[in-house]
């Protein structure tokens, strides 16, 4: 699940890791996608190793990494919905907010531009 992904990358980063291997899940290889897009992860692909396949994450390496913390929105217990129009910037637009959409997963901006609601799952700064 991606709460548990987010807390793995941020203790890898801090660990100065170069990769890191997660199962894989439709969901979380969106996930991961969209964080490469925006710089928090150099790349995530999926591999096949043997009969399962997994997703391997390159990290983002060098003094300073974008990726320092998370607060998770949404969790299996309560579910956090929102609308287009209650979405605001993340730590001051330095940050990013990650929604599951009908439309897929998006961005709080993308979702802003679409005017399109959904699951509000986490920030990342």
């Amino acid at each position: 699940m991606h709460y548990s992904i987010l807390s793995e990358l941020k203790n890898a980063v801090r660990a100065k890791k170069d990769k890191i291997i997660f199962p894989y899940s439709k969901m979380d290889l969106a996930i991961l996608k969209k964080l490469a897009e925006h710089g928090y992860v150099k790349s995530a692909e999926r591999e096949a190793s043997g009969r399962k396949s997994i997703i391997v994450v390159k990290l983002a390496t060098g003094a300073v990494s974008p990726f320092n913390d998370f607060k998770i929105m949404s969790k299996p217990s309560r579910h956090t919905y929102v609308d287009y129009r209650s979405l605001g910037s993340v730590r001051q637009g330095h940050g990013l907010a990650m929604l599951s959409t009908s439309q897929g997963i998006m961005t709080g901006k993308e979702a802003r531009k679409g005017k399109i609601g959904g699951e509000y799952l986490f920030e990342v700064w």
